[in-house]
């Protein structure tokens, strides 16, 4: 195995320029950490992370924790953050995934274990987790959801204005006669998104049907039985939306199924803009919610915090945006 003093000794230098010089130490001039770095390169030179935590007492290790990855985060949610992070995340550094529901000790959470932490957060109920790494002065960012404490990173889209865009556009449509298909109970994405769907009929003046409130968790499953369910009304609503694009996908199986046309006999909007909604039949009207986005910027600033911990805290808005695509008709 190549060793950092097997570089020295090539390079003709110190084991402790080399190691210097490898770690980015702005002491050591760019010429000597080029010649080592593609020395490095050409002998196969493998880090040795264990050996590099002790000596400079950092895990090299960013943690991203979910509220939950098993219920109520798509797999589409999931691979989106993950690769936002990824795209920006130094190669030094691993990535691990977890759900903060599947945390049995918040003190095993400590700072000889992580770095850094970014909370991918979809319930207030994760504040308990967040103080906890704050507490233990582990870097940290939150996601997704907006904090009321402005001592702690932030980085969020406006769920609510989203979706009022979108129901706005129904109702330019002609639609009078709306439902929609809810999130998960307890998630503040699903009650933001509620938030925003009822400023929009209450903007326009439109009567709120309680039978219009469909209930969901974000998976296909529910969407499908959600829809199945609207579509056996009596009245029918014209639109609907769902909360997020796989129950969008699930909601538009349940129209098939029924032999329902979509959006000639009822029209659909989602919420995400997944890389499936483009390629349904026919193509997903839905809001965009950039969280690869959101995550590259999350895991910029984190990075930032690691470097310059004296950075101070902000809360950043990332815009969503109505993508119109066929799954809207006018009445």
């Amino acid at each position: 195995m190549i060793t950092i003093k097997d570089i020295a000794r090539v390079a003709g230098v110190s084991h402790t320029t080399v190691s210097r010089a490898l770690n980015g130490n702005p002491l050591i001039k760019k010429a000597t950490r080029d010649k080592i770095e593609r020395i490095a390169a050409e002998m196969n030179y493998v880090p040795n992370y264990s050996a590099k935590s002790l000596v400079t007492k950092r895990s090299f290790i960013i943690g991203l924790f979910f509220s939950s990855i098993e219920q109520g985060t798509s797999a589409s949610f999931l691979v989106d953050a993950i690769k936002g992070i990824t795209h920006s995340l130094d190669e030094n550094y691993n990535l691990t995934v977890n759900g903060i529901d599947g945390v049995q000790h918040f003190s095993n959470i400590q700072p000889q274990r992580f770095d850094g932490i970014l909370v991918m957060s979809q319930s207030d109920e994760d504040n308990a987790f967040i103080y906890h790494v704050k507490k233990m002065g582990i870097p940290l960012v939150v996601l997704n959801r907006q904090l009321e404490d402005p001592g702690i990173m932030n980085v969020v889209a406006n769920d609510r204005e989203g979706v009022k865009e979108a129901i706005d556009y129904a109702l330019q449509q002609g639609h009078r006669k709306l439902a929609i298909i809810e999130g998960k109970p307890g998630f503040k994405s699903s009650s933001e998104r509620k938030q925003g769907f009822l400023d929009s009929l209450i903007a326009g003046r439109l009567p709120l049907n309680p039978d219009y409130f469909a209930p969901g968790d974000y998976s296909i499953e529910s969407g499908y039985a959600a829809m199945s369910k609207l579509l056996s009304l009596e009245d029918r609503p014209t639109a609907v939306f769902c909360s997020n694009d796989d129950m969008a996908i699930g909601a538009m199986n349940a129209c098939y199924a029924q032999k329902v046309q979509v959006p000639e006999q009822i029209s659909l909007i989602g919420f995400d803009d997944i890389m499936f909604a483009r390629y349904t039949n026919p193509a997903l009207t839905t809001v965009r919610k950039p969280i690869a986005e959101i995550s590259e910027l999350g895991i910029t600033m984190l990075v930032q915090l690691l470097q310059q911990p004296e950075t101070p805290p902000q809360q950043l808005f990332v815009k969503t945006s109505l993508v119109v695509r066929d799954t809207v008709a006018g009445v």
